[in-house]
């Protein structure tokens, strides 16, 4: 039935709350799929509403050297302004490439063996160019992070011997802040990185490596206790069918370790992305973080409204991060939750 397809596509990607509605529409059981609307929907609704007007009353009462907090609808007003700002930049860049093409085609019409290039729009990132600029440093430090976190993992928990190698190492960079670990991170990369014209820049670098220093841990913790905990009965399989170590790594440990493995990529994700705003405001590096800084240093009466704008974004997206983990884990492993979800 078309409800039964819709409702596993919602209970695959996270959308659960949705479920009563889809009953309801198809006419089934209406008095308890009422019931659940105001439940899984009605009450959270009205909890952040609750929280905006809450918002609203207390922001008007607290004095700051910048104005009063500005309330939810200034949050607002000043997010279409982000995204304003963003389209008028849009326009400039274009009509700056169009001005170049104009001028091209004129030089070569006038000279077919001109040699013409076209220059890079170098205008102030808007507001969304730091989003995205935030969440491709984000992935490739994570990404760094997990190629690392896994296979040392695999082999902790495979290993009492590995893991007691690097347990104090662990034990001892784990709590380690990410503001302790930028300046060595900045230092370390002038060194090494001397050239200004390399495929990334090096704020790029500083922050994808300061995020995978930070987030590695808990992949790597997590996937240690997933394949340690691994049931006697698989180890048993493994030693009857005489697998080798790949063989065993990738058609049973793997498979019986993912719960623990996305789990713990779930986190590392979660404390990478808190990581790179931290250091982005403190070494100014391009992105959400710099933004925030950006307008705290300005000072303006709606810096504070900007502010606020991008901890909800911050907020958002971290969540949205979170629900692309559990999606991406049902799709390998066949529906399965993550441990701890």
């Amino acid at each position: 039935m078309l409800v039964d397809k819709l409702n596993k596509i919602l209970i695959f990607v996270g959308l659960t709350w949705l479920t009563p509605v889809v009953k309801l529409a198809a006419g089934e059981n209406p008095g308890q799929q009422v019931r659940d609307i105001w439940t899984l929907i009605g009450v959270p609704v009205s909890a952040f509403v609750a929280f905006l007007m809450l918002w609203s009353l207390t922001a008007a009462q607290i004095e700051t050297s910048l104005g009063n907090i500005p309330g939810p609808m200034q949050a607002y007003q000043q997010a279409v302004v982000l995204w304003e700002e963003h389209v008028g930049e849009r326009e400039k860049a274009q009509a700056f490439y169009e001005r170049q093409q104009k001028r091209n085609a004129e030089k070569l019409a006038a000279n077919p063996q001109a040699q013409v290039k076209i220059r890079q729009y170098t205008g102030k990132p808007t507001y969304l160019d730091q989003i995205g600029t935030s969440l491709y440093t984000v992935f490739a430090g994570f990404a760094l992070a997990a190629l690392v976190a896994v296979p040392l993992g695999l082999f902790c928990g495979m290993s009492r011997t590995v893991m007691n190698a690097f347990n104090p190492l662990i034990q001892i960079f784990k709590p380690v802040s990410p503001l302790a670990w930028l300046p060595l991170v900045t230092m370390v990369v002038s060194a090494l990185y001397t050239t200004n014209d390399g495929l990334f820049a090096k704020s790029f670098i500083n922050s994808a490596v300061t995020v995978s220093l930070c987030s590695l841990w808990p992949a790597l913790i997590n996937t240690a206790l997933g394949v340690s905990s691994l049931s006697q009965d698989y180890v048993n399989v493994a030693r009857v069918l005489n697998l080798g170590v790949k063989d065993r790594i990738f058609k049973i440990v793997l498979p019986a370790s993912l719960p623990y493995i996305f789990t713990g990529l779930r986190i590392s994700l979660g404390v990478g992305w808190m990581v790179l705003i931290a250091a982005e405001m403190l070494a100014q590096n391009p992105g959400l973080g710099k933004f925030v800084w950006d307008e705290f240093q300005n000072g303006s009466s709606h810096s504070l409204a900007r502010i606020l704008v991008a901890v909800l974004t911050i907020g958002f997206i971290g969540f949205m991060l979170d629900r692309a983990m559990v999606i991406l884990h049902k799709l390998v492993s066949f529906g399965d939750e993550p441990v701890g979800t």
